[in-house]
């Protein structure tokens, strides 16, 4: 069987890595807390983002090489991050930098991140309700403007609460595998989080499918700008907290989260949870409330 001990498997190139840090800090920290040695990660991960926003401008504004550069700030963005968790992933499993007081000090500032996307929504939240409970005349002064009748809004009953109940059930999932995880039942865990993975996916798919079949765009009206900008953010965020989830599977399965130390995999169930929860707001508000209501 492939599963689970819990000595996390070091090949020959982490132990070098993990010996060699050693050495260099020669050992001698007589505090609770983590002082991170010098890293290129995050100057190259604000050069990449610089690269995606300058490039994503040139591209607006119709520049023939803006694609070119917001794809390569992409890569640039993708690749230093990917390397910068990797050498978080290994501070905390394989180096034990993460303390009791490491940890905490990461849930503070998880949990501060995650208030921070909550705001990203509220402005776009912020932006819909402006536009729906106050209609200008252009719109018809009402709400979902004219000529988004009920053969172009998207029906709730459809692929939308399908979606609510994927996600629903991919919250039961990653909370079982939460639980047996501080069981100390490791394959418990993993099947539920590969359940929740491909939770996520089917999600996916069906908001992509749902994109593909719909009778209106971005473009049109106010209701087309405000149901993309929220709906494709928070499928952004999906495919995110998927990535993440399967960080954790193959983490599981190489046996480096144990019952005392998986805080990034509860980080994940964190973020996951917050998902579920947008997605309810989403539901109800665009495509139940702002697609069957006339509000004069």
């Amino acid at each position: 069987m492939f599963f689970f001990n819990n000595e996390s498997r070091l090949d020959d190139f982490t132990t070098k890595i993990a010996v060699d840090w050693y050495l260099m800090t020669g050992g001698r920290n007589k505090h609770l807390f983590h002082l991170v040695t010098p890293s290129p990660w995050p100057y190259t991960v604000s050069m990449g983002l610089l690269a995606t926003t300058m490039g994503s401008a040139m591209y607006f504004h119709f520049y023939s090489f803006g694609s070119l550069l917001t794809l390569f700030g992409l890569f640039i963005v993708v690749g230093a991050a990917t390397a910068w968790w990797r050498d978080v992933v290994r501070e905390g499993t394989f180096l034990g930098y993460h303390n009791s007081k490491v940890r905490s000090g990461l849930k503070i500032g998880f949990i501060l991140f995650v208030v921070s996307e909550v705001m990203f929504f509220v402005s776009w939240f912020w932006a819909y309700f402006h536009a729906s409970l106050a209609p200008t005349v252009e719109l018809g002064s009402v709400w979902p403007p004219i000529g988004f009748d009920n053969s172009i809004c998207i029906d709730p009953a459809t692929v939308p609460l399908l979606n609510t109940i994927v996600l629903v059930v991919s919250g039961i999932t990653v909370t079982w595998s939460h639980k047996a995880i501080r069981l100390n039942d490791y394959v418990s865990a993993f099947y539920g989080l590969v359940l929740t993975v491909l939770l996520g996916i089917e999600f996916t798919a069906l908001q992509a499918w749902e994109y593909l079949s719909a009778s209106f765009s971005i473009s049109d009206s106010v209701y087309g700008s405000t149901f993309y900008m929220i709906t494709g953010f928070h499928g952004f965020h999906v495919i995110c907290g998927t990535i993440f989830l399967i960080v954790c599977a193959w983490r599981l399965w190489r046996g480096q989260l144990t019952q005392d130390r998986h805080v990034g995999y509860e980080f994940a169930i964190w973020y996951w949870h917050f998902v579920d929860i947008i997605w309810l707001f989403v539901y109800t508000f665009l495509y139940w409330w702002g697609s069957t209501f006339i509000l004069f």
